[in-house]
């Protein structure tokens, strides 16, 4: 992987945690208010856990897992 993949790489792993992130305060925040709608909250979580997933493949192709 040449240094400027790596960097590519490491700018969407830091723009995908940020909305992961984003998407954590705003389900956080639909959940406490009363009378909230679940739905838009479902879909948030799945989008979340999408983004997680999308993270930890980024990772993986920064450090492999090497077998020895």
């Amino acid at each position: 992987m040449t240094p400027k993949e790596e960097e590519e790489i490491r700018a969407k792993m830091a723009q995908l945690k940020t909305e992961h992130s984003d998407l954590d305060i705003a389900i956080q925040a639909m959940v406490e208010r009363p009378g909230g709608n679940a739905l838009p909250i479902q879909r948030m979580k799945k989008k979340k856990l999408s983004l997680k997933d999308d993270i930890q493949r980024l990772e993986n192709r920064l450090f492999p897992d090497i077998i020895a």
